[in-house]
Formats: C-alpha cells, sequence, structure tokens
C-alpha cells in the first residue's frame, strides 16, 4: 500500500544545502588533483602514448564542477527524507556511500564504487592470484551472469559455463546487486563452499551448483605443439606479464625448430590489463598502431603502439575468438585482423570496448568510471559489436558419417609394396582436436592450408616457361614407348 501525504513544501535545510555545496567543490578538486597524476590513471599506462588530435581548450581543462543550489536542495531534501521516513534506521554515511553508488551504477555496467574488497579483488585479478570461484561476471536482465569461467579454476571445474545467470548466491537474489557485491559473496575462505542458482539457456528449470572456494593462481598463456611446427597459444586472460610470457612461449617454440604456424586462442578471455594487449601484439607485429582510445578527458585520449621487431615474420596466425571474448582479447584480435597480421577465426566476440579508470578516494576506496572507448588501427569501435571473425566457424560435436573401414590396395593379396619412406600420419594431438575441439582443429586445417598454398605458389615461381615447353628425358622415353 502506498501512503501519500499533502502537498506541503518542507521547510529547506539551508545549512544541511551550505554543508552539500561544500562538499561537493572539495569532492570536485580532489578528483582533479588526481586525474591531473598519470599514475592515479595507472591501469591505463602505457610505453607509447600521445596526445589525439583535437586538443581539448586549455580555457575549460579543470573548470570545476557546476551544481546549482535547487539541485543541491533536491538532494538534501531526498536525503532528510529518507533518513527522517525510512523503515529502518540508516546511518548518514551509509545514505552518503549508497547515493555514491546509485550514481555509478547509473551510468554503465562498468563503471563502480570500489569499497574495501571491491578495490583489493581488482588489484588482485591483475597479479593472477586470488581467492574465490574463478569467474568472470557482467550485468544482463537485471542479474549477474557469467562472461567465462578461468580455466583450470573452481568454476569450470564445477560446471559453470559462459552464458550462465546467477539467479541467487546461497539463497540470496542477486537481483538489482552490482558486480561489485556479488563478487563479495562469492568470495571466501580457500575451501568453504557456496551454491549458486543458475539459470542457463535449454534448461527448463534453475540448477544448484556447489562451488568450493580455492586460490585461482592459472598461467595466463599456455604454449602447446599440436604438429611438428604447428604452435598453440591459449591465453586465458591478460595479466601483468601475459605480453612477456607470450614472447618468451614463442621464443622456446623457435629454439625448438622452424615454426610453420601459431594458433593465438584468445576464447573465452574476458581481458584484464591493458599494457598487456600492447605488448603481447609486439611480437606479431613490426611496429606501429595497435588500439586508440578517446573520449571527453585529454588524458583519456591516447596512442598505443607495438615495438618493432616481431617475432614471427612471415609466419600464418590464426587468433581464435568467441562470445566470451572480452576487451584486451578484442583489442589484440582486432590490431592483427586491421594490419592484415592474422586471420580471425571462431564466432562474433563480447562487444566490450569501454575503458575503466581507477581513481583512488582513499587508501581503501575508489571510483572506477569509464572514461573512453577503444578504437581498432582502421578506427572501429568494439563497443557493443565486437569483432566479426573473418571465418565463422560455430563449437559443435564432429561425427564422422563413414561407415565401417574400406580396402586399400595395401590390404590387397601380392600387393606390391612402396620402398618409399610412408608419409607422416595424422598426430595424436590433432586428431584429439577432431574430436574435442573443432574450432581448433579448423584453426590448424586453415595454417597447413595456408602454407600448401605458398607452397605450391613457390614451386609455380620456380618453373620458366622454358622448361615447361622442354620436356625431360622421362618423359620423352615414355612418349616413344608409347608410340
Amino acid at each position: 500500500m502506498t501512503i501519500t501525504t499533502p502537498n506541503k513544501r518542507r521547510p529547506r535545510n539551508h545549512l544541511f544545502v551550505a554543508a552539500l555545496t561544500a562538499a561537493f567543490s572539495l569532492t570536485s578538486l580532489e578528483a582533479r588533483s588526481q586525474t591531473e597524476d598519470p599514475v592515479a590513471v595507472g591501469v591505463k599506462t602505457a610505453q607509447s602514448v600521445q596526445a589525439i588530435e583535437p586538443e581539448p581548450d586549455p580555457a575549460k581543462a579543470g573548470e570545476p564542477v557546476s551544481i546549482s543550489f535547487d539541485e543541491l536542495q533536491l538532494f538534501a531534501d531526498t536525503f532528510d527524507a529518507i533518513r527522517r521516513g525510512y523503515v529502518e534506521e540508516v546511518t548518514d554515511a551509509e545514505l552518503f556511500e549508497m547515493a555514491v553508488k546509485g550514481m555509478l551504477t547509473s551510468l554503465d555496467p562498468h563503471s563502480a564504487y570500489l569499497t574495501d574488497d571491491g578495490y583489493s579483488n581488482l588489484q588482485e585479478s591483475t597479479e593472477g592470484q586470488f581467492t574465490g570461484l574463478g569467474i568472470e561476471i557482467g550485468y544482463r536482465g537485471g542479474f549477474i551472469s557469467i562472461v567465462t569461467p578461468i580455466d583450470g579454476s573452481p568454476a569450470e571445474d564445477a560446471g559453470l559455463q559462459a552464458g550462465d545467470v546467477i539467479l541467487k548466491i546461497d539463497g540470496t537474489s542477486t537481483q538489482g546487486m552490482s558486480t561489485n557485491e556479488s563478487s563479495t559473496y562469492m568470495r571466501g575462505p580457500e575451501g568453504t563452499t557456496v551454491t549458486l542458482e543458475i539459470g542457463r539457456a535449454g534448461e527448463s528449470q534453475p540448477l544448484d551448483i556447489v562451488v568450493t572456494r580455492g586460490v585461482i593462481d592459472v598461467p595466463s598463456v599456455r604454449l602447446r605443439e599440436i604438429d611438428s611446427g604447428y604452435w598453440l597459444i591459449r591465453v586465458s586472460r591478460f595479466q601483468r606479464d601475459s605480453g612477456k610470457e607470450v614472447a618468451d612461449a614463442l621464443l622456446d617454440a623457435l629454439e625448438k625448430g622452424p615454426v610453420k604456424g601459431v594458433v593465438l586462442d584468445v576464447r573465452n578471455n574476458p581481458g584484464g590489463v591493458l599494457n598487456a594487449s600492447v605488448e603481447m601484439a609486439s611480437s606479431f607485429l613490426d611496429g606501429g598502431l595497435v588500439v586508440y582510445t578517446q573520449g571527453r578527458h585529454p588524458e583519456s585520449k591516447t596512442v598505443l603502439e607495438a615495438d618493432p621487431g616481431e617475432l614471427l615474420p612471415d609466419v600464418p596466425i590464426v587468433v581464435m575468438v568467441n562470445g566470451g571474448s572480452a576487451s584486451a582479447s578484442e583489442i589484440i584480435a582486432g590490431a592483427l585482423q586491421d594490419r592484415g597480421r592474422a586471420v580471425i577465426m571462431g564466432t562474433r566476440s563480447f562487444g566490450k570496448g569501454s575503458v575503466q579508470t581507477v581513481l583512488p578516494v582513499s587508501e581503501t576506496k575508489a571510483l572506477k568510471l569509464t572514461t573512453s572507448l577503444y578504437y581498432t588501427p582502421n578506427g572501429r569501435s568494439i563497443q557493443a559489436e565486437g569483432i566479426v571473425p573473418d571465418v565463422v566457424v560455430e563449437r559443435a560435436q564432429l561425427t564422422s558419417l563413414e561407415q565401417g573401414r574400406r580396402l586399400r590396395e595395401a590390404d590387397l593379396n601380392r600387393s606390391l609394396k612402396n620402398t618409399e619412406e610412408a608419409q607422416a600420419s595424422e598426430t595424436e594431438e590433432m586428431a584429439s582436436l577432431r574430436e574435442d575441439d573443432n574450432q581448433l582443429y579448423e584453426a590448424f586445417t586453415l595454417l597447413k592450408g595456408i602454407n600448401v598454398y605458398k607452397q605450391i605458389d613457390a614451386k609455380r615461381s620456380e618453373v620458366t616457361p622454358s622448361e615447361l615447353a622442354a620436356p625431360d628425358q622421362a618423359t620423352k622415353e615414355v612418349k616413344a614407348l608409347n608410340k
């Protein structure tokens, strides 16, 4: 039931409004002092940074926030009404913190007010070790959804999947809950459990999945040889050292022999540290533009370039993406696609093309604020669009249609034996991919196809018209016998 009261103007609390005015002015000055320090915008810094034209008007730079008396009066009246009339007692400090959270969560899904746990969680995730479930979460339809489980994490072991919607955490509904709040609910000591009520496409009823919390310490980069000279580099997320780890992996591969092709797998990679993606791109690009960002604030406008000296010139590259590939994953895929350095294969990526800047407001609290958008070298915005693969390959379960075993020449009695060295058959790794991961199987098949075409093209260029016109001795003898 809703109770209405007569429309009477409440007396204005001028002292409270004055205090709010002073508070807002102080906050404005504090925010400006932080954004003027490049270190304060730490998550977004990079080695190759320069301003993007056009430059902002210097006269407007650092202009203080202007809030009218009526706007402050509206806030003060609302604040006072809640403080006096709400069913439960709420302290002024709690109301102010709620107001700050409300301002940020109303902007976009990625802006947030980080308190003690949220701030430390963000710092931990960039270092590569933390205690929890091992999932990247987002916001969808008023609920918390799983962008992707981290490779080798308790979440993956428990069967959580990308696209799952978390309806409840230990019986508490997530409707209207922020991602930071839900993270706090799901984190806890190693070895403890949490029960998630999951909504999953194709399931008529919610699923209850129990996950045991653990220390998430999974290497962000893994190297694996699939066939002779063909390598798979799996990047599960972008941590501070991920770029160096990819470079080290490629150098390890080169030490074992010629590299014929590389698949860079960033499927279900939610992103992470921006600098890591730029450093990683340096392994595949000989300098040049990787990504640029653009927003309203002068410091949000940056150009990020690869270092010169790629490690694998002329080696074909395939980058694997899917709906769980977001942010930094999309940056490196978009850069290699626009620069013509790699074939992008898989399905359309997530489309997270915004930059979040962390602005500390105290030792334990910070604002995570969306400050700009990413753009690929060709000027494409990733936001809400994602990266469209050059070759679309859906994840599927393949079944061989061939029934039984057919006889071959070698199976016939008294068949003549071939004295030449037999060609190598399909490796166990390739056969395993064909059964377990058709997307990766197709990626390596494409790499081999590119190299086969290069060999054919090279052979064509070696044969001169005069050689084509003059048959060799063996051909002449065959023609003589046929006469």
